[in-house]
């Protein structure tokens, strides 16, 4: 492991300059002045109106679709990923962890993510198998909360998403040990050679026995939509045994 300088400093120095200089930036920017105003341009959907609980009439599932294509149609990067929060067990003692990943498939049963089944995530996973997810597109002013059980997908769902994944991408996952430390950059380059080598001939390259797919099964879902003076929409969507309750929240 190694020791990092903590000392403080009146200025933080990001290497960003086009020259390889470093750009300084000043170290007393006022956090609690940052707020947007939501519920217009250009913080808004472009509709303008108020999420009213019949937007979710047919259920969770359409108009959480209907919000990740509407964030496509605006040319927001990566619109499918969502914060993952899962629970590590430390001593006994429940401490959350989160960490973004990508959406990869949604259905009225759930949400759909592909990891490293020895990950840190899923080692959590494996010990307390409850998640909760969030998609943010601030651009939007809007959010969505999933939050429920989670188990592994089958082996036909996830070999399926496998086919479809680019071969570079096949390869890293062959070649991470992810969440595993490592000594170097330069240690991971060549165990992704290694890997390249040894499939080299291999045209359709095997699903690795560690990796797979997650679903998360919501028994909660909140949709929350900005608008002016913080009184933002909350709406949630309860399912419990096939059944769906829809109340509206206070900001």
């Amino acid at each position: 492991m190694r020791d990092l300088d903590n000392s403080a400093s009146d200025s933080v120095l990001l290497p960003t300059a086009a020259d390889g200089d470093a750009i300084e930036l000043p170290a007393n920017t006022d956090l609690s002045a940052m707020r947007v105003e939501y519920g217009g341009a250009p913080f808004g959907s472009g509709e303008d109106v108020d999420l009213d609980e019949t937007w979710l009439a047919g259920g969770w599932e359409p108009l959480l679709r209907h919000w990740i294509e509407q964030a496509t149609a605006v040319g927001i990067a990566e619109p499918n990923a969502m914060i993952l929060a899962t629970v590590l067990l430390v001593g006994g003692t429940p401490r959350p962890v989160a960490r973004t990943v990508l959406c990869k498939g949604l259905s009225p049963e759930g949400v759909t993510f592909y990891t490293n089944y020895d990950s840190a995530k899923g080692a959590q996973l494996a010990a307390v198998p409850f998640a909760a997810a969030t998609f943010l597109w601030p651009a939007l002013g809007r959010q969505v909360h999933v939050r429920g059980p989670v188990e592994k997908s089958s082996a036909e769902q996830t070999v399926v998403y496998w086919r479809s994944r680019p071969r570079d991408s096949q390869l890293g996952a062959w070649a991470s040990q992810q969440s595993r430390p490592i000594g170097s950059r330069a240690e991971l380059d060549r165990a992704l050679a290694e890997t390249t080598a040894r499939f080299a001939d291999v045209d359709e390259i095997p699903v690795p026995p560690h990796w797979g797919g997650y679903v998360l099964r919501p028994d909660e879902v909140e949709f929350w939509q900005g608008r002016r003076g913080r009184l933002h929409n909350r709406i949630r969507v309860r399912v419990a045994e096939g059944r769906m309750v829809v109340d509206r929240l206070q900001p």
